[in-house]
């Protein structure tokens, strides 16, 4: 596949260090850490809660009001958000409230940031 580079000369020393690369890569925890963050986060639905969370905690009733959706989408949405450890939920009498942990939003945005910003 390499002799379909521009330089065919060096292919096998060129295959290992892209064998190398690749296994350092695969190897890279904070990737791991992305790609849960991003999945979590990649649906506008769930990027609004988490702006309704940033001011106050919210009961699942507010925000089925403020995304206009049923009770069983926001907690599916809820689910991908507490599974990815940005958010948790507590009772509160007869209500669930969540909570954002912004410090560990903070913190997954930094690893994106430091891992796929281009130096």
């Amino acid at each position: 596949m390499l002799c379909a580079c521009d330089d065919c000369s060096n292919s096998n020393s060129e295959f290992d260090d892209l064998l190398k690369l690749g296994k350092k890569l695969e190897e890279n925890e904070n990737l791991d850490v992305i790609e849960r963050f991003t999945s979590a986060i990649a649906s506008k639905e769930r990027l609004i809660i988490i702006n309704a969370l940033k001011r106050q905690d919210r009961c699942v009733c507010e925000l089925e009001t403020i995304l206009n959706k049923s009770q069983s989408t926001i907690s599916h949405h809820l689910r991908k958000l507490v599974a990815a450890g940005l958010i948790q939920g507590y009772k509160k009498q007869k209500f669930t409230y969540y909570h954002l942990f912004i410090e560990e939003l903070k913190q997954n945005l930094t690893i994106f940031n430091q891992n796929l910003t281009l130096e």
